[in-house]
């Protein structure tokens, strides 16, 4: 009856190793999938404000003329030097709005990925000059 218990016990523990050892690799596996998606949606997070600043500066300084007075295309600043951008400004003709397309680009896992938005930007009316944004006193920041 001893012997019978013995060989029972050890069944029960290899069994039980078994299924923690399954347990332990599902949750690994989730974790890793966790931690990829998370650091997809940090790089998608950062392409969509890339994407909004270009849209924003094009914005404020009109898309008339702006391939001729601004980059467009080019690294991001830092601290984001591993993202790059480009716009496509067309149209225009006779007041009409400009289509702009911008495309923000990095490299993930040995390849490229982008992101791109387009959207239609009026011309500036008038002929007044960007104003000259600079604080009048430096801003001293602790």
């Amino acid at each position: 009856m001893v012997r019978k218990r013995r060989c029972f016990v050890l069944v029960d523990a290899i069994v039980a190793t078994v299924l923690l050892a399954a347990s332990l690799l599902t949750i690994m596996a989730m974790v890793s999938r966790a931690m990829t998606s998370q650091r997809q949606g940090e790089r998608l997070e950062v392409a969509a404000m890339l994407l909004d600043e270009q849209l924003n500066l094009v914005l404020a300084r009109g898309p008339d003329n702006y391939a001729r007075r601004f980059p467009i295309d080019g690294a991001c600043p830092a601290p984001y030097q591993e993202y790059s951008y480009r716009l496509e400004l067309s149209g225009g003709t006779g007041g009409d709005a400009y289509l702009v397309t911008a495309t923000v680009s990095w490299s993930e896992n040995g390849r490229r990925a982008s992101e791109s938005v387009q959207t239609r930007i009026a011309p500036r009316r008038g002929d007044d000059p960007d104003p000259e944004r600079k604080p009048e006193e430096p801003v001293v920041r602790f």
